[in-house]
């Protein structure tokens, strides 16, 4: 699913090839699913003949900015959306090309943007795909103060909080701290693999519960949570350009063991030693962790006290790759609030919102 820094490239590209150009028509198929708010002909009506000012992100989410008076669009890509330039092979953060990606109009195409020429660059059309019909097409008169993106927490690369400010909102949870990361009202943009990148490097369980941290498990976090997003956004999320000690780069082979008579080419320990990648289920979504630097401690100490018994039986479903909390699909997870943990009096805790 595409998360920050891919949003961020495909929002980039987007701006580079519609800026300054007007709209001259646009096509759309009808999705009264994928179209929330507004059919496709009142998206069609409401932006055709106006000129596209700029494209900016917020979180997994980007918006259009039109001249004139009319709404904008607010795009999210759900799982499988993307954008497509007429006459480019799209790009994508991890796997290559697909087959059919050079038709025209590509499979799955929800709008297509006829744009006009500008000096000495002709014409072009930008399509939006979506092919498992979870992403969404908004119109909103001002994007930054209306939902979605009015509900999401802070974007690490455009709002990071201050350290005081972000202990300060993490400490108050009792939720496992990776379904407090995957929560689009605390941290925008951050999914699946960047939260486990950020507890990677931040040497801190997927299952760590957040009232339980240390300030300097803390301020790891809160360092990492910016560096790794920057570092995405800085090579445009290619993943070919990742840096190689990243657990992006070997979280994919689901723990395969170098091939006998081969040397071990996977994720090493500072010791130089081979690295044991474990996956686990935590608000609903697969987690990646390395055993020998990522543990487990510390994990019943203020509010957490109260729920001992409880994490007894957690830890238990730990070994078994199993969080408590209620498990979603990918499906679910893309647009659906998971049911919170029972909610103790003086106790705050997590309902994860995954966008």
């Amino acid at each position: 699913m595409p998360e920050l820094p891919e949003v961020e490239r495909a929002a980039q590209l987007m701006k580079q090839n519609a800026q300054g150009r007007v709209i001259e028509r646009v096509e759309t198929v009808e999705d009264n699913i994928v179209f929330s708010g507004d059919s496709n002909k009142q998206f069609e009506d409401e932006i055709t003949g106006r000129k596209v000012k700029n494209v900016a992100r917020y979180g997994k989410v980007f918006y259009v900015e039109l001249d004139g008076e009319g709404k904008m669009p607010v795009l999210h890509f759900g799982m499988t959306g993307n954008i497509h330039i007429k006459g480019q092979t799209p790009i994508y953060y991890k796997e290559g090309p697909r087959k059919g990606d050079e038709e025209w109009p590509p499979r799955f195409m929800k709008f297509i943007l006829h744009l006009s020429a500008i000096e000495s660059s002709p014409a072009t059309q930008i399509a939006f795909v979506d092919a498992r019909r979870l992403g969404r097409i908004r119109l909103c008169k001002s994007p930054l103060s209306e939902l979605p993106i009015s509900a999401l927490g802070f974007d690490p690369i455009l709002s990071m909080p201050p350290l005081e400010e972000f202990s300060e909102s993490v400490l108050k949870r009792s939720c496992p701290i990776k379904a407090l990361l995957l929560d689009q009202t605390f941290s925008a943009g951050v999914g699946n693999w960047v939260a486990d990148e950020i507890l990677y490097h931040a040497r801190v369980h997927p299952e760590q519960r957040c009232d339980s941290l240390s300030q300097d498990q803390i301020s790891s976090l809160h360092e990492h949570t910016a560096g790794i997003c920057r570092t995405a956004v800085d090579v445009n999320a290619d993943a070919s350009k990742f840096p190689e000690h990243w657990l992006f780069k070997h979280r994919w082979g689901k723990g395969k063991k170098a091939k006998k008579g081969k040397e071990f080419d996977g994720l090493k320990l500072p010791s130089g030693d081979p690295a044991t990648i474990k996956w686990l289920k935590v608000g609903g979504r697969t987690s990646a962790f390395v055993a020998e630097l990522q543990h487990l401690v510390g994990n019943t100490t203020g509010r957490s006290k109260a729920k001992s018994k409880v994490r007894s039986k957690s830890q238990d479903d730990t070994v078994s790759g199993q969080s408590e909390l209620s498990a979603l699909s990918d499906d679910e997870a893309e647009e659906t609030v998971a049911p919170a943990p029972r909610k103790r009096r003086g106790t705050q805790v997590c309902t994860l919102v995954v966008l």
